[in-house]
């Protein structure tokens, strides 16, 4: 009886695994977080699918595992931001207001600051 075995098995991957050095990484991250930038587009363009660049982006940026990459990820770089905030500076006093401020109370505070 002869048994055929196949060299490898249909589905596989036909390379090895790729590994990535971390800097290689950090640049792409980068790449994928400049506003306008489509993350698909980065990732088709270096050669990996979107799903590992976000999985990256992810780990990098700090919403993975707690305390593991979040140390390394530049705080000014995070682009996503919950609740954004917006910043008035009137002669030097900085007034700040989200986005659930009502117009109408944003306008007396800004009153307020110009007559103090």
């Amino acid at each position: 009886m002869i048994e055929a075995v196949p060299d490898r098995l249909d589905g596989s991957p036909r390379q090895l695994r790729r590994f990535w050095s971390d800097e290689f990484k950090a640049t792409a991250v980068e790449q994928a977080c400049q506003p306008g930038v489509n993350v698909s587009a980065v990732a088709r363009q270096i050669g990996i699918l979107p799903s590992q660049l976000y999985r990256w982006r992810r780990e990098l940026l700090g919403s993975g595992e707690p305390g593991q990459a979040a140390a390394t990820a530049d705080p000014q770089r995070v682009v996503s931001d919950p609740d954004p905030v917006v910043e008035i500076i009137i002669g030097g006093i900085v007034v700040r207001a989200g986005r659930h401020v009502d117009e109408a109370h944003l306008q007396r505070v800004i009153r307020a600051v110009q007559a103090a």
